[in-house]
């Protein structure tokens, strides 16, 4: 939103002035201040000071009917979640953010008054992590849908490929806990408020992620699930993660889980949109007070792999491979 700027750009399906007063609206609710932004809303780009380390930047889409139901989500925690898990992407790579720059299509149906409140939710997940939305573009179109982009600095990005053998397995938030939220709205069953508060307002962990990268071989931010995450990690740096259940399965999760008959290894596995953060780091390092330990790295040849399982679960019989499943759009 350089509403304006990158530019909340004239779209045809608007009149005039209903645009500008949609532009205004965003404005007087989002502001365009942050460190570094030299010009925010109201041009047709934004403009930063040059940083002085990487650039990093990533971009996210939350389209209704695929990321998020107004049923279960108001369109404050629509606007606030889809601008944390774009966050969430700097984090992984210990990332500080220095602006969002947001594309908002809204369908006719899409009311000034719900506008206003998406606005102060992505207003409010930018406020807590001490950046801006500074551009975007405003169009219309058949369903609600949000396309964030972040961009941040960091004087060591951290990377998905460099998991060693013998590194630890650290992991910073909860995991399954958004799963339990979700499944406890649709079924129309109570569940914990932790649940829902995971569901609704998750917080990217860009504090862990920028101590965390003064040690990491390697991160990722937990999205689709901490099987599938961990899998990847492992895939990109060519080694196994073998994961221990019982320092990431706690009781909140437990509780949370047997509220709506859900087991709570299964979905703090498999759940997704939980955006903790999983690091790897070498003997003797921690990576920071936010973290515990969950795991270690090994080198594992193909035929201590079954079916080609990157990830496993620790157990006294012997380790437990792990398929990596988790959401996928296309599976």
């Amino acid at each position: 939103m350089s509403l304006g700027c990158t530019a909340y750009a004239s779209p045809l399906a608007f009149p005039a002035m209903n645009e500008a007063h949609r532009i205004a609206q965003l404005l007087s609710i989002l502001g365009s201040s942050a460190p570094g932004v030299r010009l925010g809303i109201g041009d047709d780009a934004a403009v930063f000071d040059a940083a002085p380390e990487p650039l990093v930047w990533s971009i996210d889409a939350a389209v209704e009917g695929v990321h998020f139901d107004r049923r279960w989500l108001s369109p404050e925690d629509i606007g606030y979640r889809a601008t944390m898990a774009a966050l969430s992407d700097l984090a992984a790579m210990g990332a500080k953010p220095l602006g969002v720059l947001a594309g908002l299509i809204l369908p006719r149906t899409f009311e000034d008054a719900s506008l206003d409140d998406l606005a102060r939710g992505q207003r409010r997940a930018a406020d807590a992590l001490s950046t801006a939305v500074v551009g975007g573009n405003l169009s219309r179109g058949g369903e609600l849908s949000i396309t964030t982009t972040v961009l941040g600095t960091s004087a060591r990005p951290m990377r998905r490929d460099g998991a060693k053998s013998g590194d630890g397995v650290w992991l910073s938030g909860a995991v399954g806990l958004s799963r339990v939220g979700l499944e406890g709205l649709v079924r129309g069953q109570p569940t914990t408020s932790e649940a829902l508060a995971a569901f609704r307002a998750p917080m990217a962990r860009i504090a862990a992620g920028l101590e965390a990268a003064l040690v990491a071989t390697a991160a990722i931010d937990v999205s689709d699930g901490l099987a599938l995450d961990a899998a990847r990690v492992a895939e990109a740096s060519d080694v196994a993660l073998v994961l221990e259940p019982r320092s990431f399965v706690d009781e909140t999760l437990q509780r949370a889980a047997r509220s709506i008959g859900m087991d709570g290894l299964e979905v703090a596995l498999h759940g997704g949109e939980d955006y903790a953060l999983l690091v790897t780091a070498p003997p003797g390092e921690h990576p920071g007070a936010a973290f515990r330990l969950i795991g270690r790295v090994e080198e594992r040849a193909a035929g201590q792999r079954p079916s080609g399982a990157r990830v496993f679960l620790a157990a006294a019989g012997g380790d437990i491979p792990l398929p990596p499943r988790g959401f996928d759009h296309f599976a």
